[in-house]
């Protein structure tokens, strides 16, 4: 099997070419780098520095692809909210010309990340699929007209899709040099330090928080199913709420320190609440989280801890 892997210097991306590779398939990646490490991709892997905006480019990688595995995105809520362009031209262009070429290229399946920040303020808990969308952001907007973009071109060009709705995702490889770092990196490099982690509001808010590994597993299964049973979108998470200050509490539990947080104002385009229903994905993949949020909290510190992600960044996992 030929893979294409895009964002694949990433932090899911790059666990997802590690699992491919492990399978015995050929995997091909393309990265602009602009979040990613091409230290994270494995030495097996082909890595090609380049833009899903390129079009002669994505053309080209996508001959002899089996299956496209699409994880490259500008995946930051107030990234979106300073560049909404840039966002915008990412996630919806850059994916439309990667449909286009896996059509043409007669790729066998196109699997892609989405987000759990469509389902926005929406009261309702736990997340179903069958929900409204309601974005609170321009990265939201994208990503749910993302699943609409793709659902669309695969009932008129019959090219099988599936997005998977990522709740919170943390784990080895996450960058916390990044200017739009995800909260779990950065509050393990903090407790790490000894220094205060940063919490938006008051800290009640909830959170699906889950381990990277149970997103491969995710993919991995899209990757065998049944090719005509993909459609729409799934549900990818632990099923479980978690506040953000029981977050900060675990992490301080792991580290076997504890700072006192520092609480400044919320975020414009944060959600106050967020669970997801898991039934969908159970029954379309027959995914169950095989990791859970505790045992993975434990993996994420003891690889900052060993100094993993020193490799782009010295300072970056303290002692």
């Amino acid at each position: 099997m030929q893979a294409l892997v895009t964002g694949g210097a990433g932090f899911i991306g790059s666990h997802l070419v590690d699992a491919l590779l492990a399978r015995g398939a050929k995997v091909r990646v393309i990265d602009d780098l602009s979040s990613g490490h091409p230290e994270s991709v494995h030495p097996d892997a082909e890595l090609v520095v380049g833009d899903i905006r390129d079009v002669p480019l994505v053309t080209r990688l996508m001959e002899g692809v089996d299956v496209v595995l699409h994880e490259a995105a500008r995946n930051s809520i107030p990234r979106s909210l300073k560049d909404p362009k840039g966002a915008f031209e990412v996630n919806l262009v850059g994916t439309y010309n990667l449909l286009i070429a896996a059509r043409d290229a007669r790729v066998g399946r196109f699997v892609y990340a989405s987000s759990s920040s469509i389902y926005g303020d929406n009261p309702v808990l736990p997340r179903q699929e069958d929900l409204l969308p309601s974005p609170v952001s321009m990265y939201a907007g994208t990503k749910a007209a993302m699943e609409d973009l793709c659902a669309g071109f695969s009932a008129a060009f019959g090219l099988p899709s599936l997005g998977l709705r990522y709740f919170n995702v943390f784990g080895p490889r996450q960058d916390p040099a990044n200017p739009y770092a995800a909260v779990v990196p950065l509050w393990v490099r903090a407790a790490l330090r000894g220094e205060a982690a940063t919490i938006f509001g008051d800290g009640s808010q909830t959170r699906d928080f889950t381990f990277v590994e149970n997103v491969v597993r995710a993919n991995m299964m899209a990757v065998d199913a049944d090719a005509t049973r993909l459609k729409g979108a799934v549900n990818i998470a632990t099923g479980g709420i978690i506040t953000v200050l029981e977050l900060h509490r675990a992490i301080a539990d792991a580290v076997g320190a504890y700072v006192p947080p520092r609480h400044v104002p919320p975020r414009p385009g944060d959600q106050p609440f967020s669970q997801a229903d898991l039934d969908r994905a159970r029954a379309l993949l027959g995914f169950a989280p095989s990791v859970s949020f505790q045992e993975g909290i434990r993996r994420t510190v003891a690889w900052y801890r060993a100094g993993g992600a020193d490799a782009w960044d010295p300072s970056a996992a303290g002692t």
